[in-house]
């Protein structure tokens, strides 16, 4: 882990995001789109896109608090997490386990992690910085 002042607040508000992205992903869909053959063409257009996007989010997130060669670790653990997540769709009568969103959450961990070393990784670094002034200042978690 980066040398962040605040490591409790961050590792809250990391498990509150996986959390909450497991929450919605076990959210039965017609929530979101009340007429069923809405939904059915609404969410199967755009299921996917929001895996990737998700995966991509939470791998810049986890990017911004570790160093760039813990990278791999970020991608394997998210990985397990996307996983997860299907095995557990796979016991809601709701949901469906589809190893393809599987294969979406790779491909937005690849790109969140590509955003990260391209110059994003450490960002949680550069907020502490600009917003709890310098490291040897007040506010040490």
């Amino acid at each position: 882990m980066l040398p962040l002042r605040f490591v409790r607040a961050w590792r809250t508000t990391s498990i509150a995001l996986l959390v909450l992205v497991l929450a919605a992903a076990l959210m039965p869909a017609v929530w979101l789109w009340p007429n069923r053959w809405d939904y059915v063409a609404r969410f199967d257009e755009i299921d996917k896109w929001l895996h990737g996007a998700t995966f991509a989010f939470l791998a810049i997130w986890f990017a911004g608090q570790y160093r760039a060669r813990s990278y791999w670790r970020i991608a394997f653990g998210l990985l397990c997490f996307g996983s997860l997540i299907e095995v557990v769709q796979r016991f809601v009568s709701y949901r469906s386990a589809d190893w393809f969103d599987l294969a979406a959450d790779a491909a937005g961990i690849s790109a969140g992690l590509l955003v990260a070393l391209a110059g994003l990784g450490g960002w949680s670094l550069q907020v502490e910085n600009r917003f709890a002034g310098p490291a040897g200042g007040p506010g040490r978690d």
